[in-house]
């Protein structure tokens, strides 16, 4: 049995190497290991000066867990002709069609597309990300002007960790997976980074601003978030 110790430090469940995240905590006091569950990644938390090469072999006395974990996790939803998906909170079939023209086009819960089936996926993609970036960008300059605030920028990405970042110089970003969540998830998320104009922090009165700029409670949207955004970095991984 090898285990991986150098750039990419992995565990082998059947013979077949697992790639590790580690990641060292001053406040941890043993070793943890967990499956992520927006990627389906596996990562090992351990304390700051824990030795990696034993908290690797103490993750290896795991791989029955770590297979049993793998075999239940739910598969990702690959955006193909027949494919269901939420957009804005509203299911969504993908419907392939021959003989139409390549333009996406949006009609009565469906997403008609044409061209090449092969390469349906990866347009879906691209017009998910791009009405993402258009629908984020309207709905932050208008809140942003509602409020007296000024925006530098306003992108889409895919991160995993985050919703949204804002810089001190006014760059926001956004996931693009927004887009599938329900309008008020969304809004939320924007009234969130532009607190971040006012407040750099999570104080209370950066609460207090998340919620005077947004007009209500925040916390419907962080509660859908933390149910459902695992499935949202499901859509296209299929």
């Amino acid at each position: 049995m090898s285990i991986g110790t150098s750039e990419t430090p992995s565990i082998l469940v059947d013979g077949v190497a697992v790639p590790v995240r580690v990641r060292r905590s001053a406040r941890a006091r043993s070793y943890r290991l967990t499956l992520d569950s927006k990627d389906g990644g596996l990562r090992l938390s351990l304390p700051t000066r824990a030795n990696l090469k034993r908290a690797l072999g103490w993750a290896q006395d795991h791989e029955d867990w770590v297979r049993q974990q793998i075999s239940t996790r739910p598969d990702g939803v690959s955006l193909a002709d027949g494919a269901l998906f939420a957009l804005e909170g509203h299911e969504i079939q993908i419907v392939w069609q021959s003989g139409t023209t390549r333009r996406i086009r949006l009609e009565e819960g469906q997403l008609i597309v044409g061209g090449p089936a092969e390469s349906v996926e990866q347009r879906v993609l691209r017009w998910l990300k791009a009405r993402a970036k258009a629908v984020l960008e309207t709905e932050t300059r208008a809140l942003a002007a509602a409020h007296g605030l000024t925006v530098a920028s306003v992108g889409v990405g895919d991160t995993r960790s985050r919703w949204g970042s804002c810089t001190s110089r006014g760059a926001i970003r956004y996931s693009w997976r927004l887009i599938l969540a329900p309008p008020f998830v969304r809004r939320s998320t924007v009234a969130h980074e532009l607190a971040h104009l006012i407040h750099m922090d999570h104080s209370p009165a950066f609460h207090a601003a998340h919620a005077r700029i947004l007009g209500s409670d925040p916390k419907p949207a962080r509660a859908w978030l933390k149910a459902h955004g695992a499935g949202l970095h499901r859509i296209g991984a299929g």
